[in-house]
């Protein structure tokens, strides 16, 4: 994108009163923001949910200078300013309601990661903290991408567990990009942007407010094939992050603890309402899995038949076909795996973990894999 056109997908963002849902609807009516901006007031009111005030506000617009900050400020901390019609902005983001038009990234966003949120108390208990480090590292370590808010307790946890794992964790900001929350997690802040994405909506400078969270929040379970909550009170954040989760389709998990605990009343709620209850990484992945795309190119115009292993009852894909012809019965570093079969790490570790919850590969430590006898 040019620096011209970002100056109007950023003039139109800082429109008062316009707000997400009336940017998406404007740029789907006129085609770009600089043809909204130049729009007669006339012609913008016909749009739905933009009032007289609205078209107003976006006709008399001349605040350029705080454009201008916003991308030398951009260019100076290395953010990138990721727009919704750009091939890098989230798919899975994209089907929500109110999505956001414009993303502030530190770090880098992948077209291949399989995601997947995981959120829980701010004060987390030692139990809490150690089944998330725990989960986290063995989803990473099978090619999952932690997404997280990066607030204390659970949230750190849960990226401190992607990292371990030598994965990728997405680190959901309520704040601009320039101000890192809780200010103890500078360092965390700069590893996950290292391995992975921090991200917000928010425009530089902007502070942690209260009523950011939520917003926050439903891009947390946006951007995630599932949302699993560890530790909740009847009261918490991530159980509001749970009701968007299942107001945006999303698979909702929750992990159990002591019936003792005042922590655990919120996940334990979820539970009786519905929420698939985790002891292990295989109750969450054999309900995420099925909804990763792992099918041939679109430019491959005929999909080859499945085919049968002896001794299995599960039909295989062409991928997993292709990736059991190289395993043998000696473990291979997935690193070796990528080379000698042509696919990249992230699509790699998708598919194996698929051969894995099938019965045909078993993962051993340092991400070795063999054929399962």
């Amino acid at each position: 994108m040019t620096h011209t056109d970002l100056k109007y997908w950023l003039a139109l963002k800082f429109v008062e009163t316009v707000g997400n849902v009336g940017f998406n609807s404007l740029v789907k009516t006129f085609g770009s923001p600089r043809a909204v901006l130049e729009a007669p007031a006339a012609a913008l009111q016909k749009v739905p949910r933009i009032t007289q005030k609205t078209a107003r506000n976006i006709r008399s617009f001349d605040d350029w200078r705080r454009v201008e900050r916003e991308i030398e400020s951009a260019d100076r901390l290395g953010v990138s300013l990721v727009t919704s019609d750009s091939p890098l902005y989230p798919r899975l983001l994209l089907n929500i309601y109110d999505f956001p038009p414009i993303l502030y990234v530190r770090g880098t966003l992948s077209a291949h990661d399989i995601t997947l949120a995981v959120v829980g108390s701010r004060i987390a208990t030692t139990y809490g903290r150690f089944t998330t480090e725990r989960l986290c590292r063995e989803l990473a370590m099978g090619g999952v991408t932690i997404v997280s808010g990066m607030a204390r307790g659970i949230d750190s946890a849960a990226h401190a567990g992607a990292l371990a794992g030598k994965g990728r964790t997405i680190a959901v900001l309520g704040s601009g990009i320039d101000v890192v929350y809780p200010p103890e997690n500078v360092k965390l802040f700069e590893k996950i942007a290292e391995s992975g994405a921090v991200i917000t909506e928010f425009p530089f400078s902007t502070q942690p407010l209260a009523a950011n969270f939520p917003a926050r929040n439903r891009i947390i379970s946006g951007l995630s094939l599932g949302v699993v909550v560890v530790e909740a009170g009847e009261k918490s954040g991530s159980l509001i992050t749970a009701r968007v989760a299942l107001e945006q389709g999303r698979e909702v998990f929750a992990v159990p603890g002591s019936i003792d605990s005042p922590g655990t009343k919120g996940t334990h709620k979820l539970i009786r309402e519905g929420a698939k209850l985790v002891e292990n990484t295989r109750d969450i992945l054999e309900e995420i899995l099925p909804q990763v795309d792992l099918q041939p190119a679109p430019s491959e115009s005929v999909e080859p038949p499945m085919e049968r292993c002896p001794g299995k009852s599960e039909a295989l894909k062409v991928d997993e076909q292709a990736i059991l012809r190289v395993l043998g019965g000696n473990p291979i570093h997935v690193d070796a795996l990528a080379i000698d079969t042509g696919y990249q790490i992230q699509d790699l570790l998708g598919v194996l973990m698929s051969l894995e919850l099938k019965g045909y590969v078993k993962q051993l430590p340092g991400k070795k894999f063999v054929i399962k006898e």
